[in-house]
C-alpha cells in the first residue's frame, strides 16, 4: 500500500508553480494570443517610441512562454529580436528582456547563462526602482540557486523577494517565497522549519485569498505529519482543512486528492470502514475530474484494505482496476507496488504461479522506476557539480580584476599574498572536483550491482521452478507437496532478502538450507551436505551480500555430484580470520577438469549464469571499496593417486554489521 501524496507530489508541485508563475507573470502586463513574425513590425505605427516596440516583443515572449507545449525557439525568437532591437537604437537592454532571458535559459537548462541574466535583471530593476518585477525575479532566482544546491544563497534570496513585496504590498510573491523557503529546508532535512514555514504560506495564502497556494500547502503539511515523526491527527486536520476549501471552489483535483490522503490516514489507524468510505470519495471526484494518478492509487489502495479485511476476490478485483488505470499514463510507481502486493497476496494463499508471474512484472515496472530516478539523481548531481564549478570561476575572476585594481593602486605587496591565495583556492576546487568524480563513479558502481543481483533472483527461482517441475513428473504427491511447501518457504525468503544490497549471515545460511532441503528431496540419496559454522561468528550480526554463497554450492551439486556414479558430499564452512569471514564450499565430486571434458563431449559450451554474475558483483564490490576485500579461491582436489577428487571452493568477505 502506498500514500497518495508521494505519488502525486510532483505533480502537485508542478501544477502550482505554473498557476503561481502565471499568475506573478500577469500581474506584470497582458499578454498577445496571434501569433506574429517578430521581424515583422508593419502592424506597428513607427511613429510610436521604440518602448512600445520593445514593450511588444516583451508580452509576446511572456505570452509564448507560458505555452508549454510550443517550441521553445518561438521564445528566443522574440527575446533576440527585442536585444537586437536594442542594440540597433543603442538601447540599453531593459530588466523585464534579462528577467524573461534567464527563465527561458533556466528551464531549457542552461543554468549558468540563467544565472548571468537574473543578475542583470535584478540590477536593472533595483536601479529602476521596478519592485515588482524586482520581486519576481528573485522569486525565481531562489528557485535557481535552489535546482543547484546553493541552500544559503537560496534561504537568503528568497528572504529578500519577502522584504520587497512587503514593502510594496506585491501579491502573489510571499506565499511563493514562503513555499521556496520550504523547499529549502526539506532538502537540508530541517523538518521543523518545513512545517513552519508550509503555515506560513498557507496562512498567507488565505490572507491573499490564494486557493491553489493554501491547498497545496495543507497537502504538503498533512504528507509531512505521515512522513516524519507520524502526528495522524494533524495529518488528518491539514486533510479536511483543504477538502473543505476544494468542495468549496468545486476543486476535483484537490477533493480527490485530499479525500485519498484522509482514507490513508484512516488505513494507518486501522479504520478500515471509514478508509474506504474517503477511497470511494476520492474515486467519484478524481474520475469526474479525469485525475488518472489518483483514481488507479485510490483503487490499488482499496485492493490492499480488502486484502487486509480477508476479501481477496474484492482485492484482486480493485487491484486489476488499478493497473487499466495506471497504464493509462504509463504510472509506473503505482504498477509496480499493485503487482509487488498482488504477489504477495497470491504467495500468502499458495498460488506460487501467480505469485511468480506478479513478481516479474513487479520487478520489470520498479527497475525502469529506479532507473530513470538514478538516471535524474545523476543529473541533479552534474548540473550542481557544473555549477559550483562556474562559481568557482566567477569568484576567481573576480579576484583577478580585484589583483589588477590593487596593481593600478600600486599595492605591490599584495601580490604574493593574492597569488598564494588564489593557488589555494585552485587546488581546492581540483581536489573537490575529483573527490565528486569519485563519487559519482561510486554511485554508478551501486547502481550496476543493484542491476547484477536483480539478475540472479529470477535465474535462481527458474533452477528452483525446473526442479518442482521435475519432481511433479514422478507423480509422488505426498513429496510434491512437501516439496511446493519448501519451495513457498524458499521464495518467501528469496523475496525478503533481494530486497537489500547485504542480508545477515543468518538470513543468508536460512535461505542456502532451503535450497540444499529441495535439491536433496528432488536427488533422492544423492548426495548429503552440512552446514557448520564456527562458535565465534555471530550470524545475526554479520552480513554478507546477498545470495553470494548459493551459486557456488549449486555449482558443486549440479557439475560435480551429479554425474557421480556414488552417493557425494557436499560441505559449507564459515570461519573467521581477523576481519574476515572465509567461507568454504568443498565437495567430492568429479573435479572441475573432468566436468569441462563432460561439457565438452556435450558439446555444452554454457557458463553458470549465478556465479558469472556473482563473480561480476564481487568485482564491483572491490572497485567501490578501493581494495580486493573480496577474494574467491579453487582449489581442485586429488586423491593419493593424483586422481581428481573433487573441489574446494573459499571465498572470503570482509566483515560487515
Amino acid at each position: 500500500m502506498r500514500i497518495p501524496g508521494k505519488i502525486l507530489f510532483s505533480t502537485c508541485i508542478t501544477l502550482i508553480l505554473f498557476l503561481t508563475i502565471l499568475q506573478i507573470v500577469n500581474a506584470g502586463g497582458g499578454s498577445m494570443s496571434v501569433y506574429k513574425n517578430p521581424k515583422d513590425l508593419s502592424f506597428l505605427s513607427y511613429s510610436s517610441d521604440d518602448t512600445a516596440k520593445i514593450n511588444w516583443y516583451v508580452r509576446m515572449a511572456n505570452s509564448y512562454m507560458e505555452k508549454a507545449k510550443l517550441p521553445p525557439e518561438i521564445v528566443k525568437t522574440y527575446l533576440d529580436s527585442a536585444v537586437q532591437f536594442c542594440n540597433k537604437k543603442e538601447i540599453e537592454i531593459p530588466a523585464e528582456v534579462h528577467f524573461l532571458e534567464g527563465r527561458f535559459y533556466y528551464e531549457t537548462g542552461d543554468f549558468s547563462r540563467a544565472e548571468e541574466e537574473f543578475v542583470s535583471g535584478q540590477t536593472k530593476a533595483e536601479s529602476e526602482n521596478n519592485y515588482l518585477l524586482l520581486s519576481r525575479i528573485l522569486l525565481f532566482k531562489g528557485r535557481y540557486y535552489l535546482r543547484i544546491g546553493f541552500f544559503e544563497d537560496s534561504h537568503e534570496t528568497f528572504m529578500k523577494s519577502i522584504q520587497i513585496a512587503s514593502e510594496n504590498n506585491i501579491r502573489g510573491i510571499i506565499q511563493a517565497s514562503y513555499e521556496g523557503i520550504a523547499n529549502v529546508l526539506n532538502a537540508a532535512g530541517d523538518i521543523i522549519g518545513y512545517r513552519n514555514y508550509l503555515k506560513l504560506m498557507i496562512s498567507t495564502s488565505f490572507k491573499e485569498k490564494d486557493t491553489i497556494s493554501a491547498e497545496s500547502g495543507l497537502q504538503r503539511l498533512g504528507n509531512s505529519y505521515i512522513d516524519y515523526k507520524r502526528d495522524l491527527r494533524k495529518a488528518d486536520s491539514a486533510f479536511r482543512k483543504c477538502l473543505e476549501i476544494s468542495l468549496i471552489k468545486k476543486d476535483t483535483f484537490y477533493t480527490g486528492f485530499s479525500s485519498a490522503n484522509i482514507g490513508w490516514v484512516h488505513y494507518l489507524e486501522k479504520n478500515y470502514d471509514s478508509a474506504i468510505y474517503y477511497y470511494e470519495k476520492s474515486l467519484k471526484y478524481s474520475i469526474k475530474g479525469k485525475q488518472i494518478g489518483i483514481s488507479s492509487n485510490s483503487l490499488g489502495n482499496l485492493g490492499t484494505i480488502y486484502r487486509d479485511l480477508g476479501d481477496r476476490s474484492k482485492a484482486i478485483s480493485f487491484y486489476m482496476k488499478s493497473l487499466k488505470q495506471a497504464n493509462k499514463n504509463n504510472d509506473w510507481y503505482t504498477l509496480s507496488w499493485v503487482y509487488n502486493d498482488m504477489s504477495k497476496l497470491y504467495l500468502d494463499a499458495g498460488d506460487t504461479s501467480r505469485a511468480y508471474n506478479n513478481y516479474v512484472l513487479y520487478k520489470l515496472y520498479n527497475d525502469s522506476l529506479l532507473s530513470k530516478q538514478n538516471n535524474q539523481g545523476l543529473a541533479d548531481a552534474r548540473i550542481r557539480y557544473e555549477a559550483d564549478n562556474h562559481k568557482k570561476e566567477i569568484d576567481l575572476l573576480s579576484m583577478h580584476l580585484k589583483n589588477n585594481r590593487l596593481l593600478n593602486y600600486g599595492f605591490a605587496g599584495l601580490i604574493i599574498v593574492t597569488i598564494l591565495i588564489a593557488f589555494l583556492i585552485s587546488s581546492r576546487a581540483k581536489i573537490n572536483s575529483k573527490r565528486r568524480i569519485s563519487e559519482m563513479n561510486n554511485k554508478i558502481s551501486e547502481l550496476t550491482q543493484a542491476n547484477l543481483r536483480q539478475q540472479m533472483n529470477p535465474h535462481f527461482i527458474f533452477n528452483t521452478l525446473n526442479s518442482i517441475q521435475y519432481f511433479m513428473y514422478q507423480h509422488d504427491k505426498l513429496a510434491t507437496n512437501d516439496y511446493l511447501t519448501k519451495f513457498s518457504n524458499l521464495m518467501r525468503k528469496v523475496l525478503e532478502n533481494s530486497q537489500h544490497t547485504s542480508v545477515s549471515l543468518q538470513d543468508e545460511l536460512d535461505a542456502l538450507k532451503l535450497y540444499l532441503e529441495l535439491e536433496s528431496l528432488r536427488f533422492k540419496d544423492k548426495f548429503d551436505y552440512s552446514i557448520i559454522v564456527d562458535d565465534e561468528i555471530d550470524p545475526v550480526l554479520y552480513k554478507v551480500p546477498a545470495m553470494l554463497i548459493q551459486p557456488y554450492v549449486e555449482n558443486s551439486i549440479c557439475h560435480g555430484l551429479m554425474p557421480l556414479d556414488h552417493k557425494g558430499y557436499v560441505f559449507i564452512g564459515i570461519s573467521q580470520e581477523k576481519d574476515c569471514l572465509i567461507c568454504t564450499i568443498e565437495d567430492n565430486g568429479i573435479g572441475r577438469e573432468a566436468g569441462m571434458e563432460m561439457k565438452k563431449s556435450k558439446n555444452d559450451s554454457s557458463n553458470s549464469l549465478g556465479t558469472q554474475i556473482t563473480g561480476s558483483r564481487l568485482d564491483l564490490l572491490n572497485s567501490l571499496y578501493g581494495s580486493s576485500q573480496f577474494i574467491i579461491t579453487y582449489t581442485d582436489l586429488k586423491n593419493e593417486t593424483g586422481e581428481p577428487a573433487g573441489t574446494h571452493v573459499e571465498i572470503q568477505i570482509p566483515i560487515m554489521t
